[in-house]
């Protein structure tokens, strides 16, 4: 069944996808609540001049308000009534997730429930959530496919987000709360995550500095351009599940459920050598880079490779950004922004 979502709640809306989902959904005159903690895992200041480009549109609120604040997240689906909440708040990071545990067991977990219990409490018509390609974790049938088995993750950061994944069936089945996840694969583009390889690449190679490039960089990423994984989100918002007619418990799919649930793969379906990717950078910026090859780092896993076969038959929609491209708008983003 399809909807016409008016009033959105997006969570982590100061954040790389946050950002980019709440500037289209005001564009197109969508009344949206954002909310983040705008905690310093990263760039405050980057942040902040995210959410200077979405204050002034008239249909914009915006709270300070961390996902774990069970009474601050009550007040605000008190003061909304959402016909689409899309969580993008997380803690993220699969390095980070070895050294601050904690942190993802907060912020990904009992934020994550104080999410589910909200739109249940107020008949929320669709939650769309944010969950990974890291979960496919020690899975090496390529390409990654929704209807394959993701029991394996390799990093506590991938088990949360497929904790969401069943936390959300069971609200689901519960409830009959619809309920849509969604693995991104490697997002990048203007505004990105300092953390993520293309901002500490190129600030590296500016910088005359070597680049960490991990197992030799024998490494592929489905690098997924963010406008892309933004239409994704948009066109799924409009979808809501519903039950799989033909589920069955004894040879159970994965991606559906007898429950009105659903999950997808958003990705470029093209997989990157991470040494092709460092070139396309070069290229982009006119420098040659020094980089500095090292063993593989725990928690990481060599190919990431989206199969996107029912987001397409479900919505119509393929991401196809190639990567030159979407390097050359990155880089005509970060060098203006680096210079103020």
């Amino acid at each position: 069944m399809d909807i016409a979502p008016k009033n959105c709640l997006v969570t982590g809306a100061s954040g790389f996808i946050g950002f980019h989902l709440s500037k289209r959904l005001l564009e197109s005159r969508m009344s949206v609540v954002g909310i983040d903690n705008m905690n310093a895992y990263y760039d405050v200041n980057l942040k902040e001049a995210r959410l200077e480009r979405l204050r002034p549109f008239e249909e914009f609120t915006f709270y300070k308000c961390d996902l774990t604040d069970k009474p601050a997240m009550d007040a605000v689906f008190e003061n909304g009534r959402f016909d689409v909440v899309v969580n993008l708040a997380a803690q993220a990071g699969v390095r980070h997730s070895l050294e601050k545990p904690s942190s993802y067991v907060n912020s990904n977990l009992v934020g994550f429930a104080n999410i589910l219990e909200c739109c249940r409490r107020h008949n929320t018509q669709h939650l769309v959530f944010a969950s990974s390609s890291s979960v496919y974790g020690a899975n090496t049938q390529l390409p990654f496919s929704v209807h394959h088995n993701v029991d394996y993750p390799v990093s506590l950061y991938a088990a949360t987000k497929k904790a969401n994944e069943l936390m959300a069936h069971a609200y689901s089945h519960l409830y009959h709360l619809p309920c849509t996840g969604l693995r991104f694969f490697t997002v990048y583009g203007p505004w990105g995550r300092p953390d993520m390889a293309p901002f500490l690449f190129s600030k590296a190679i500016l910088a005359g500095e070597p680049i960490k490039v991990f197992n030799h960089g024998k490494m592929r990423r489905d690098f997924t351009y963010i406008d892309d994984i933004v239409e994704g989100v948009l066109r799924v918002m409009e979808k809501m599940p519903e039950a799989n007619p033909t589920w069955n418990g004894k040879t159970p799919d994965p991606s559906s459920s007898y429950a009105p649930y659903k999950i997808y793969n958003i990705g470029n379906s093209q997989p990157i050598e991470l040494i092709d990717f460092i070139n396309t950078l070069q290229k982009a910026l006119n420098m040659e880079a020094k980089i500095e090859f090292l063993d593989m780092q725990p928690g990481d896993v060599e190919a990431t490779y989206a199969d996107v076969d029912d987001l397409v038959n479900d919505v119509g929609f393929k991401p196809e950004t190639p990567l030159d491209i979407g390097i050359r708008r990155f880089i005509d983003w970060y060098i203006p922004y680096h210079k103020k």
